[in-house]
C-alpha cells in the first residue's frame, strides 16, 4: 500500500547522486506520517536523525528539522532543538485541512537545521516527501535521504516541485527563498542626530563560482552615491575565502545628513576573486532614492522609522 518509488527515499537515491561525490548526503530523517481522512489531518513525527555532518564538518552539534507543506508554504512547523550526533526529536507536526483528494498535489518538504547560538541557524540538508505515496488511513514509517544543502542549486530545491505547485506566488514574497540564489543579509541603521548611516554587512548565502566547481572567494563592496549618481564614498569587506555561505560581519559608517538621506543611493555588490586580477560579480542590490527592488525600498523605509536601531534583513541578490 506505500510506494517507495519517488525520490528522496532509502535505497533508491538516483543515479545522479553519484556525481556529487564526496559529500553526497547530508544524512537520514527517519519520519513516521499518518494520515486520518476523517479529521483531515496529517501527523507528522520526526523520529530522529542520523549520519548527519559531524561536529568537525558543521562546527555544531545542535540540530533542529524545519517542515513545510508545499506548495503554498502556509503550513509550518518546526521540532525540537537536540544535541548530539543522533538527534532524537520524536517530535508530533501536525498538517489540517487536508482533504484525501489533495495529497498528490501536496509535498512535505523537510530541513535539518545546524542550529547556533551566535550565528543563528543554517540549513544543512533538506528533502520533499510528495504525500501521493500516502495511502488513505494509517501509518508509514519513512527514511529520508537528505539532500545536503552544497548540492542544492535552484532547481533541485524549488522547480522539483512545479509539477505540483498550482500557484507559487506565496514563495516569491518571502524574502528568504532558499532555492539557490545568492542572498545577503544586511543590517542598516540612521542617527539623524549625528548623521551616522551605519550599514552591516551580516552574511551571505549561496555564493557559488560559476566557472568552477568550488566555493568562491567573495567579498563585498559599498558605494554611496549622491542625487545624480556620483560616488561620495566606498569601502569594502575583506575576502572570505572557499565559502559559499561567508559571514562577514563588517560594519561601514557613512555620514549623511538628514536632508540628505533621501537623495542618496547605497549600492552593495558582492564579488568573487578569482584570481589576482581578475573579478566577476555575483551580485548587486542598492537602497535608498534608486532601490532595485520592493524589498530594498522596504529596508530603507523601515530603517528611518526605526531611530537609530538597527534593522536587518536578507536580500536577493540581482545579477550584474
Amino acid at each position: 500500500s506505500f510506494s517507495l518509488q519517488e525520490h528522496g527515499v532509502a535505497n533508491s537515491a538516483p543515479a545522479h547522486h553519484s556525481a556529487h561525490e564526496p559529500i553526497c548526503k547530508c544524512g537520514d530523517l527517519d519520519v513516521l506520517f499518518n494520515y486520518k481522512a476523517s479529521s483531515k489531518n496529517l501527523v507528522v513525527t520526526v523520529l530522529e536523525a542520523r549520519d548527519i555532518p559531524d561536529k568537525d564538518r558543521s562546527g555544531v552539534s545542535t540540530w533542529q528539522v524545519h517542515t513545510v507543506l508545499m506548495p503554498s508554504k502556509k503550513q509550518r512547523g518546526k521540532t525540537s532543538v537536540q544535541r548530539g550526533p543522533i538527534p532524537v526529536f520524536k517530535n508530533k507536526i501536525t498538517f489540517s485541512k487536508l482533504e484525501p483528494e489533495e495529497l498528490s498535489s501536496h509535498a512535505v518538504r523537510f530541513r535539518l537545521y545546524a542550529v547556533q547560538k551566535m550565528i543563528g541557524e543554517k540549513m544543512m540538508g533538506e528533502q520533499l516527501f510528495y504525500l501521493s505515496n500516502i495511502t488513505q488511513e494509517g501509518e508509514a514509517k519513512v527514511t529520508l535521504v537528505l539532500e545536503p544543502r552544497s548540492n542544492l542549486g535552484s532547481a533541485d530545491s524549488q522547480l522539483s516541485l512545479s509539477a505540483i505547485s498550482h500557484s507559487d506566488s506565496a514563495s516569491s514574497t518571502q524574502s528568504l527563498s532558499h532555492g539557490g540564489v545568492p542572498e545577503l543579509l544586511v543590517g542598516l541603521s540612521y542617527n539623524a542626530t549625528t548623521g551616522r548611516l551605519s550599514v552591516e554587512m551580516i552574511k551571505g548565502s549561496h555564493f557559488r563560482n560559476l566557472a568552477i566547481n568550488r566555493p568562491p572567494d567573495t567579498y563585498g563592496k559599498l558605494c554611496l552615491l549622491n542625487s545624480v549618481g556620483q560616488e561620495m564614498s566606498r569601502c569594502k569587506t575583506s575576502i572570505r575565502r572557499g565559502q559559499p555561505n561567508p559571514v562577514y560581519k563588517e560594519t561601514f559608517i557613512f555620514q549623511v545628513a538628514l536632508f540628505q538621506l533621501s537623495d542618496v543611493t547605497l549600492m552593495v555588490s558582492i564579488y568573487n576573486r578569482r584570481s589576482m586580477k581578475r573579478k566577476e560579480m555575483i551580485g548587486w542590490i542598492s537602497m535608498g532614492q534608486n532601490s532595485s527592488g520592493e524589498e530594498e525600498q522596504s529596508h530603507w523605509q523601515e530603517m528611518k522609522e526605526s531611530k537609530g536601531t538597527q534593522v536587518c534583513r536578507w536580500h536577493t541578490l540581482l545579477e550584474s
